[in-house]
């Protein structure tokens, strides 16, 4: 059975740091693409990072120089470092695997992903 878990979300003010964690099991994706992805109240689900099977990634423009993803692949793990929070990044979270995709781009559309976790709130403060 493959499982995507993430974990790593709560409650920060803004200004703060998180450090998000998706761990996978079942399969292992290390040349698949990677991806988060968030979903606030009201709000279609956007792509947030994506990274590569190599280490390329893309961000979306509102996460672009604040959030970082990153892959390890030895521990089945992906990351998305998310520093600078502001209350406009309050969503769920989620982890996204994309099978067979071998570029990183923020246009990767949910439709395209064919695994998912179960997601993990964040919240920032004003």
């Amino acid at each position: 059975q493959v499982q995507l878990v993430e974990s790593g979300g709560g409650l920060v003010q803004t200004g703060g740091s998180l450090r998000l964690s998706c761990t996978t099991s079942g399969r292992t994706f290390s040349r698949d693409v990677m991806a988060w992805f968030r979903q606030a109240p009201g709000k279609e689900p956007e792509s947030v990072a994506v990274i590569n099977w190599s280490g390329d990634t893309d961000y979306a423009l509102p996460v672009k120089g604040r959030f970082t993803i990153s892959r390890d692949n030895a521990k089945n793990t992906v990351y998305l470092q998310m520093n600078s929070l502001k209350p406009e990044d309050t969503a769920v979270y989620y982890c996204a695997a994309a099978v067979g995709m071998g570029y990183a781009s923020r246009w990767l559309l949910p439709q395209n992903c064919d695994y998912w976790g179960q997601g993990t709130q964040v919240t920032v403060s004003s």
